[in-house]
């Protein structure tokens, strides 16, 4: 069973434990509980980090190992005191302009990976820039829909981490009202699923809370009421409602969109939520055509 972090990191760490001795295994040094297990493995190792005066970034830069790092707005490889930037995050689609502070970690992870694996610096420069994120491509992985009037955003979070990250990004969207639709995963602890509510009250005005197709062992009115109590626990006074299908949630969450609204549907049947989006997107492209 998986009740903590620490759990968690030792599953995860079945699949470092797979890489060859000559491989590469690829952690991320802002990761203390990645950190732990650094001198732990068989395989090589490299790092990346945000921070370029991360401790373990430098104490490999010292030994002359290879990092990847986000400096001064560029992913750059560093090995050594050698540096080589790969390029600036915010011109990489898939940081949404580099504000997505989660995505530039994916990136840096992945350039790390592509370099150990042999691609040269232009290939992954490249890559990176003709990367376009989309619902066919990324679903669930930060979907944003723009509609005339407002904007829909759909992603899987569904953990205090992810809802941070989310957050995170929020914070350098501009709009006149955000709307957070969210719900409580029923087999994480209480205070997990109070987290997320909290998190949620900090960066929504208006909150819908609706229910998982699959309530993992507890009732509907269980896991709300520990969402309402986390949203409390925001401080912030925050209006929501309960609409238990997802579905329904996304259409009156449309419904009731202003002008320069920003919608956040953090779900769980990504397929779902896509499809009925893409739908009134026709449907506002149709009465365009009608009217012009």
């Amino acid at each position: 069973d998986i009740h903590n972090l620490k759990d968690l990191t030792k599953v995860k760490r079945v699949v470092l434990d797979s890489v060859k001795k000559n491989g590469w295994s690829v952690l991320n040094a802002d990761n203390e509980y990645s950190m732990r297990i650094i001198n732990d493995l068989d395989s090589n190792v490299a790092i990346f980090s945000m921070n370029e005066n991360n401790p373990h970034i430098v104490k490999f830069a010292k030994e002359g190992k290879i990092t990847c790092i986000y400096e001064e707005g560029f992913v750059t490889i560093k090995k050594g005191d050698w540096k080589i930037r790969i390029g600036k995050a915010k011109d990489f689609p898939i940081t949404m302009e580099g504000k997505a502070r989660f995505m530039i970690e994916n990136v840096l992870a992945a350039s790390l990976a592509s370099y150990l694996y042999g691609f040269g610096i232009e290939d992954i420069s490249n890559s990176l820039r003709t990367f376009i994120p989309s619902a066919q491509l990324t679903p669930g992985r930060l979907n944003i829909f723009k509609f005339k009037s407002f904007k829909v955003l759909i992603d899987f979070a569904h953990n205090p981490s992810g809802y941070e990250a989310i957050e995170d990004y929020l914070k350098n969207v501009e709009s006149t009202k955000k709307i957070g639709i969210i719900s409580g995963v029923g087999d994480r602890r209480d205070g997990d699923i109070r987290e997320c509510g909290k998190i949620a009250g900090r960066m929504f005005d208006y909150i819908i809370i609706r229910n998982e197709k699959h309530l993992r062992g507890r009732t509907e009115e269980e896991i709300n009421s520990l969402i309402i109590d986390g949203i409390n626990e925001a401080g912030r006074d925050v209006s929501y409602e309960i609409i238990p299908k997802e579905i329904e949630a996304l259409k009156h969450a449309m419904g009731m969109a202003e002008d320069g609204t920003f919608i956040t549907a953090l779900s769980d049947v990504i397929s779902n939520a896509i499809d009925l989006v893409q739908e009134y997107q026709t449907r506002e492209l149709m009465e365009d055509d009608k009217n012009s």
